[in-house]
């Protein structure tokens, strides 16, 4: 066993690891930050995504240890500092883009990567970027609203059949 200690949420975390623990097992089972979900452990659905210095990584696919020192932002750390709902995850609620709520924790860390890059994605993008989450309950056109309406754009023109995986 090693100690790990990385910054999450904006707080410095240490933990006790084995050299093989994922990222997604250490958030969750060392430090109980259950809202990063494991959907199929082959990191095909997305459902793990959390940010490592900045970047949409999918936690079932990275070492605990290869976090070590990194800043690491979960579904929990999205928040306002009041606790109220950001930008993104008011928008996923205002426009219906989550269902059974499985895979919603990736689908905001992704659009929230998104829009850091892009923040005026067109539909095209938003639906291109989303390759990597798996939804199945929502059929996606809502959760591309969502994203759109996150980035402030009018979405009262988002219409359309459900994105198909490619």
């Amino acid at each position: 066993m090693t100690t790990v200690s990385m910054t999450v949420n904006g707080r410095l975390l240490s933990g006790a690891i084995e050299g093989r623990t994922l990222l997604v097992e250490f958030l969750r089972e060392g430090l109980g930050l259950t809202g990063t979900h494991v959907g199929c452990d082959t990191s095909q659905c997305g459902a793990c995504v959390v940010h490592v210095d900045g970047r949409a990584v999918k936690s079932c696919t990275m070492l605990a240890a290869e976090a070590a020192g990194a800043e690491v932002v979960t579904i929990e750390g999205m928040a306002n500092a009041d606790g109220s709902l950001s930008v993104i995850q008011q928008a996923f609620q205002d426009h219906h883009g989550l269902q059974c709520g499985f895979c919603t924790p990736g689908m905001v860390m992704s659009a929230a990567a998104l829009l850091a890059d892009n923040p005026k994605p067109t539909e095209a993008e938003v639906r291109a970027y989303l390759e990597g989450n798996i939804c199945r309950c929502t059929g996606y056109h809502n959760i591309v609203k969502a994203i759109l309406a996150a980035s402030g754009q009018d979405v009262t023109h988002i219409g359309g059949d459900a994105i198909a995986a490619e």
